[in-house]
């Protein structure tokens, strides 16, 4: 069940030495007798089982349960992560980095003893245990759950040695400095011959190629940030009107919030653009000339524009954390709630409104970009968290090219990754008041829509799957950072720049030296060919590929909008505005919050319902090719129960499957459970003292 969650090793910054834990086995590996793999691959150290740095701790035989027949193996406790070897097993080295039997330290949400009737949480290294475990519950942060039971006969000490391993080991982790990844110079692979699977969007060419891609004539590559001097959590390149000059870039974007100004996000080929920005810096006094330019970037070349809330509607960051802890208390095996009053707990966790809510706004924002001709800008204070949910959404709604396998990676890396969304903070981050797993709400919403509309994707669930634990695997600087500077600044991407919005860093170390990290898109060096291959949706349908879409820039696809016209998009409706920004011929908005806009009343219809929002004179336009506008209503929302019930295998074994390729996925997957219950040894090989360094070493 590899789905059931990747493997989690990884490499971190060196640590202070472990203390010593008692163990006959040796604290560290440093050496492999194993033959150097290809090129491709991790290194030879990374191919037999451990990273560098890596150290072992403590380790016991044990018996994963859970399952039937229960597996026979070793748990191994390093200063990484803490990883069950079932009798057998052998670490393939196509995917030297992919185990689902690994779980990263920092992933461990909850870590609890068990024996008899006694069961205790262990959360810190001063934690006391006093009884010999029987076994042990490892909760993942995934929603995984590893159960392991430990045997008498003598191995008592064993077995409390490695559970207070765990204890101290999860405490130093998150005490640790921060991850720095796996370079690809430690996989001896140089970074010359490096084949990227998507373009990372660190160079203009890059900005350039995919500009050209979206056929977005009117909008140029700017390299206004290119030291990092307009916002560190901007990119070093976005795209600009091609009118307006970098001078004007730079004193436009001052006057908002964290230096976020008006970028495009995506050219509609009918002729709209999708812009976001942050929240106007009110506080700030323009003149005439930065109004100007400002309003001159927000219309892009447009007579028509709308400013869009993203916030309105929206679920707080407090309310996404707090409803996704309560989502995985209620989907633990030993949830306290009562089976007949489970579906209420569900719709009382707030998660699926939150879903419905995301998928709601941003149907209407793609009514609104696909109806008329126009500017529609995204805009959120931070423009870091929901404008990103929104505009991927949006574009997967309205771009058949977006839901393609490389176009929904390309998608996540400019609108997530490039863009500056603080996944260390949100994910992972110390500060309580700062977490909130948008990035994750955001597959969940993903994951409606290839439910809706299952012909339409090329990927599948299980590549949701994927990118949904590899947030929490610190084996790449991808979700590892908050900004695109601090990814650079790690890798030694710059050799010179200048910071003006995050204190604190230091220069980075002079010289051209560039150490090339590994990206998360390098699906080939942490998974095998056959699991990669079930990325692959089999129920997309070949008609729905780009090529067989609508031409580039299609003039008579849609309409203009009327002349000179700025609209205000809140609470589902649109209501009219006599200026774009709140500093022109108003001095009185100098004093008042970014959110000076009014309030008109929620609509109780979506935009679609509304003959698309407009005015009835503007007649009413027919639903474009290529646009979906998914359900977001009563049953239409589902639980993603592949994900948020991993830790209940009785509810895995019998998920069924509403679509062909939905039943070959499960057939597939029983297929793999029937083969590795298989046992390759025999039932009293697994209760033997081993060397915890060999089983690690033993590769296919």
């Amino acid at each position: 069940m590899w789905w059931g969650g990747r493997g989690q090793s990884f490499n971190i910054a060196p640590q202070k030495e472990q203390p010593e834990m008692g163990l006959s086995g040796p604290k560290s590996v440093q050496e492999s007798g194993m033959p150097e793999p290809r090129s491709r691959q991790l290194g030879s150290r990374l191919a037999s089982g451990y990273l560098p740095g890596e150290q072992t701790l403590a380790w016991a035989p044990g018996v994963r349960k859970g399952l039937e027949p229960e597996l026979p193996g070793t748990l191994i406790c390093t200063n990484l992560r803490v990883t069950f070897q079932p009798c057998g097993w052998r670490r393939s080295q196509d995917s030297p980095l992919s185990s689902e039997y690994d779980f990263a330290l920092v992933n461990i949400g909850r870590l609890e003893a068990v024996s008899g009737l006694s069961r205790v949480q262990l959360h810190r290294p001063g934690a006391l245990l006093k009884f010999i475990p029987e076994e042990i519950l490892i909760h993942g942060r995934d929603f995984r759950l590893l159960r392991i039971g430990f045997e008498a006969g003598g191995l008592e000490p064993q077995a409390f040695q490695v559970t207070m391993a765990i204890v101290q080991a999860r405490a130093q982790s998150s005490r640790a400095q921060p991850y720095t990844g796996i370079t690809l110079s430690k996989a001896g692979q140089s970074s010359g011959s490096r084949k990227l699977p998507i373009p990372l969007l660190e160079t203009s060419e890059d900005w350039e190629t995919e500009r050209k891609k979206q056929g977005a004539s009117a909008w140029r590559v700017s390299l206004v940030n290119e030291r990092f001097d307009v916002a560190t959590s901007l990119p070093r390149y976005f795209w600009v009107p091609n009118r307006t000059l970098d001078s004007e870039v730079r004193r436009a974007f001052s006057h908002f919030h964290q230096g976020r100004g008006p970028r495009l996000c995506w050219h509609h080929p009918g002729g709209s653009d999708l812009l976001r920005c942050g929240g106007f810096y009110t506080a700030s006094d323009p003149n005439k000339e930065d109004i100007r330019a400002v309003e001159s970037m927000l219309q892009a070349g447009h007579a028509d524009v709308v400013l869009a809330d993203t916030v309105d509607e929206l679920p707080s960051l407090a309310d996404v954390q707090l409803a996704h802890l309560r989502l995985r208390a209620l989907c633990l095996p030993d949830s306290s709630v009562a089976e007949d009053k489970w579906l209420s707990a569900l719709e009382g966790t707030r998660w699926l409104d939150y879903v419905r809510s995301c998928l709601r706004k941003a149907s209407d924002i793609s009514v609104l970009v696909t109806s008329r001709v126009r500017s529609v800008v995204l805009q959120e204070r931070g423009d870091r968290d929901f404008n990103g949910l929104l505009s991927s959404l949006v574009q997967l709604l309205s771009a058949p090219e977006a839901r393609t396998l490389l176009g929904f990676q390309s998608l996540v890396q400019r609108e997530w990754v490039a863009a500056g969304h603080p996944f260390l903070t949100r994910l992972g981050g110390t500060r309580v008041s700062e977490k909130a797993p948008v990035f994750l709400l955001f597959l969940d919403c993903v994951w409606q829509l290839l439910q809706q509309f299952p012909a339409e994707f090329e990927f599948s669930e299980f590549f949701l799957l994927a990118l949904h634990d590899s947030v929490r695997v610190p084996d790449t600087l991808t979700f590892l950072r908050d900004t695109p500077w601090e990814r650079g600044k790690q890798s030694g991407q710059f050799n010179s720049y200048t910071q003006v919005y995050t204190p604190g860093y230091s220069q980075p170390p002079a010289g051209n030296s560039v150490n090339p990290q590994l990206s998360v898109w390098d699906w080939d060096l942490r998974y095998s060919n056959e699991q990669i291959l079930r990325f692959h949706n089999l129920g997309y349908d070949p008609e729905h590929c780009p090529d067989s879409w609508l031409p580039r820039q299609q003039s008579s696809f849609m309409v203009p909008g009327p002349p000179s016209s700025v609209w205000l998009f809140s609470r589902g409706a649109l209501t009219p505005l006599n200026q774009l920004c709140p500093w022109r011929d108003s001095p009185s908005l100098l004093t008042v919050s970014s959110r000076w806009l009014p309030r008109p009343a929620i609509s109780s219809e979506s935009l679609a319902d509304q003959e698309w929002g407009l005015p009835s004179y503007w007649g009413a336009c027919p639903l474009p090719a290529g646009l979906l506008l998914p359900g977001y209503l009563g049953p239409q929302i589902r639980l993603w129960r592949r994900c948020y019930l991993r830790g209940r295998p009785e509810v895995q074994m019998g998920l069924s499957a509403p679509t062909i390729s939905g039943l070959q996925d499960e057939l597939s997957h029983l297929q793999e459970l029937l083969r590795k219950w298989t046992p390759r040894l025999s039932p009293e090989d697994h209760s033997k003292n081993r060397d915890p360094n060999t089983i690690l070493s033993q590769s296919r």
